[in-house]
């Protein structure tokens, strides 16, 4: 698991690009997951499907605002 929430959608961020990436190509998710993303991540076939479902752009847009607007009342 990830150490906290910017490093867990950075971590599936890169899952979903290496996933796109791979689909255009005509793998299909089973493929990518056994080939490529097992071994690398460590993650089990249901987490997989999960990360592509987690829209991780928008909510790291979100965090890192509000971690901006945080310092900048300190």
């Amino acid at each position: 698991m990830a150490y906290n929430k910017k490093n867990y959608y950075k971590r599936i961020i890169e899952i979903q690009e290496l996933t796109k990436e791979l689909q255009e190509i005509g793998l299909n998710n089973t493929k990518i997951y056994n080939k490529h993303v097992k071994a690398r991540y460590h993650i089990c076939k249901r987490t997989f499907d999960e990360y592509l479902g987690v829209p991780a752009k928008r909510e790291l847009k979100r965090l890192l605002e509000t971690e901006k607007q945080q310092t900048k009342l300190f």
